[in-house]
C-alpha cells in the first residue's frame, strides 16, 4: 500500500532521455516522495547514453491527481515532443497536478503540451530559442519558479530543482537534510558550467553538438503550432 502521505510524483521516461535529468530529482524525492516512473508501457526505456531505465507504471495506470509531473530533456526530447499520446497525457496530468515541472529540455516538451504558454521557464542554455516557441517566457535562473510551474536549467541543476520542490511541498528542514545526506555542496574543477564563462570557443564546440536537437524542436513547435498544440493550446 502507498502511504497517502507522501506527496505523489510522476516522472516521465521515454526513449534517449539524459539519464542525470531524472536520477538527480529522483535522488532528491525517493526517501521522502512516492514515485513514479512513468511511460506508455512497462517496456524497458534507453537512455541517451545508454542507460536502461524501467518503468514502475503506465500511462494507462499512473495515478490521475499528482503533486509533481516532472519532465527530463534528452537527446530523444524531439521525438517525444512530437508524440501526440504523450502529449495528451502530459496534457491531462499536468492540467491537475499541483505542480507542473521540468529540468532541462523538459520544458520543451511541457511547452509542446502546451503547459508553459504564458509562464516563465527555464530550460538547457542552448535551448532558449525553442522555448520562445511554446510560447513560454524564458526566465534565466538555476530554478524559476512561476505560479505552479518549477523548471530547472541544464542537466545538473536536477538536483537544484529536486531540493526547491522539497522545499515547496515538506519544507525546508527536508530539503536541507536531503541536501545535506546527498552531501551536495559543489565545487567543480573548472569555471565552465555557463556560455559566458566558459568562452566563445568552449561554447560554440558545444553549441555545434547540441545543433541537430535544437533544428528538431524548431521543426516540432512548427509542426505542432500547425495542429494547435504548444503556444496555440
Amino acid at each position: 500500500m502507498t502511504d497517502p502521505v507522501r506527496p505523489k510524483v510522476a516522472m516521465l521516461l521515454y526513449p534517449g532521455l539524459t539519464p542525470l535529468d531524472l536520477i538527480a530529482p529522483h535522488a532528491a524525492f525517493a526517501a521522502t516522495m512516492e514515485t513514479h516512473l512513468v511511460w506508455k508501457t512497462a517496456d524497458p526505456v534507453l537512455s541517451d547514453s545508454g542507460v536502461v531505465l524501467h518503468p514502475t507504471t503506465t500511462f494507462a495506470d499512473c495515478p490521475a491527481d499528482l503533486d509533481v509531473l516532472f519532465v527530463p530533456g534528452g537527446l530523444g526530447q524531439a521525438p517525444v515532443a512530437a508524440d501526440e499520446e504523450v502529449l495528451e497525457f502530459l496534457a491531462d496530468r499536468g492540467a491537475r497536478a499541483r505542480y507542473v515541472t521540468s529540468v532541462c529540455g523538459g520544458s520543451l516538451i511541457l511547452g509542446a503540451a502546451g503547459l508553459l504558454c504564458g509562464y516563465r521557464a527555464t530550460t538547457h542554455w542552448s535551448g532558449i530559442e525553442a522555448l520562445a516557441l511554446f510560447g513560454a517566457d524564458y526566465a534565466e535562473g538555476r530554478v524559476v519558479t512561476d505560479r505552479n510551474r518549477i523548471t530547472g536549467g541544464g542537466v545538473t541543476a536536477g538536483l537544484d530543482f529536486g531540493l526547491v520542490v522539497l522545499a515547496r511541498l515538506l519544507g525546508e528542514d527536508v530539503a536541507k537534510m536531503t541536501q545535506l545526506m546527498l552531501e551536495y555542496a559543489p565545487a567543480p574543477p573548472f569555471d565552465a558550467g555557463t556560455p559566458e564563462t566558459a568562452g566563445p570557443a568552449i561554447t560554440a564546440m558545444a553549441r555545434g553538438a547540441n545543433s541537430r536537437v535544437n533544428e528538431e524542436m524548431t521543426a516540432v513547435a512548427e509542426q505542432l503550432a500547425a495542429k494547435g498544440w504548444g503556444r496555440a493550446a
